[in-house]
């Protein structure tokens, strides 16, 4: 295989001392590359960044959640409190309990409420879990069709089926592969550009669509898909109409509001410290004349590398290969 480009690189006290590489595809509305740098496609596991689609095809087969609740649905969340009662209002409405969740049991993401957590006796729960909204939300549509509960992750369910339909619908290829996700639900292998014209088809759907709503409740609640420390809540905060979702293992994927979008897979899977700094710099060089908070781009550019409790150096992005 042949390697891929060098998106990233750690530099600590002036000193390189790894590299990210990865894949990378940015196109326009029409769907026309105007970045393509690696594998962009070849299939790849987008692990969390489907969660939108998913809740897509939520939204389609009857699941009636608005604003912060459908962003819950899409959400890999922190575990900060209102994330916690969020979910059990979505379980409440439809008669459902905690002991219904199929995810695995888990701490908050976020280390203030995992550190209160933990201090009040908690131990890890399914609703603490990050992909409580989506198991929630998944059990709540299966009440609204009448589907069997019980089952919902199995990939011959209803439910699964109707995503995998909506996915490949959304992407406009098929879905290469089903594996497992980490907290148990089907995964839908596709394509870097299929993801990227999965998030250009949400955000430049028609106002009021079941695409449209799951994309403008994510734009517009933030910190409940994501969580208020968390940086694809800050990018999305500082670029109006940015929809910005990553996953697990290095993937990422994003769209402005005009339908331009992209994808990211960072192959070595470190995206928490690779992915901001190459995510900040593609967002700021197709950001055109959009106003954002450059102030904050430019802090998410360098993920600081620590040494003694200082900070003695960062990751950041190679720009020159990020240009194209």
């Amino acid at each position: 295989m042949t390697a891929h480009p060098v998106l990233a690189e750690v530099v600590r006290s002036g000193f390189v001392e790894s590299w990210h590489r990865g894949s990378a595809v940015v196109i326009d509305a029409s769907g026309t590359a105007l970045l393509a740098l690696g594998s962009t496609s070849e299939p790849i596991f987008p692990r969390s960044s489907n969660k939108p689609m998913q809740a897509v095809a939520m939204v389609h087969s009857g699941l009636e959640l608005t604003g912060e609740l459908l962003a819950l649905a899409a959400a890999s969340h922190s575990g900060e409190d209102f994330h916690v009662e969020g979910v059990r209002q979505i379980l409440a409405d439809s008669r459902l309990s905690e002991s219904d969740l199929q995810c695995p049991p888990d701490l908050p993401l976020d280390d203030a409420a995992r550190a209160e957590f933990l201090r009040n006796g908690g131990k890890p729960d399914r609703i603490h879990m990050n992909c409580s909204g989506k198991h929630a939300a998944m059990l709540a549509t299966c009440v609204a069709q009448g589907w069997p509960a019980s089952s919902y992750r199995d990939p011959s369910h209803p439910l699964q089926e109707k995503i995998k339909i909506q996915i490949r619908q959304l992407a406009a290829e098929p879905v290469a592969r089903v594996g497992v996700d980490g907290c148990g639900a089907p995964l839908m292998a596709i394509s870097l550009t299929g993801l990227a014209r999965a998030f250009s088809a949400m955000v430049s759907a028609e106002p009021g669509s079941a695409e449209r709503k799951v994309a403008d409740a994510m734009r517009g609640y933030p910190d409940w898909m994501s969580g208020s420390t968390r940086y694809d809540a800050a990018f999305m905060k500082a670029v109006p109409g940015l929809l910005v979702k990553p996953g697990a293992d290095g993937v990422c994927a994003f769209a402005f509001a005009s339908g331009v979008a992209g994808a990211v897979k960072i192959d070595d899977g470190g995206g928490q410290r690779a992915m901001p700094p190459v995510l900040a710099t593609l967002v700021t060089r197709f950001l055109g004349d959009l106003p954002a908070d450059l102030e904050t781009l430019d802090r998410l550019a360098a993920t600081p590398v620590t040494g003694g409790g200082e900070q003695v150096g960062q990751v950041k992005a190679v720009r020159s290969v990020l240009a194209g």
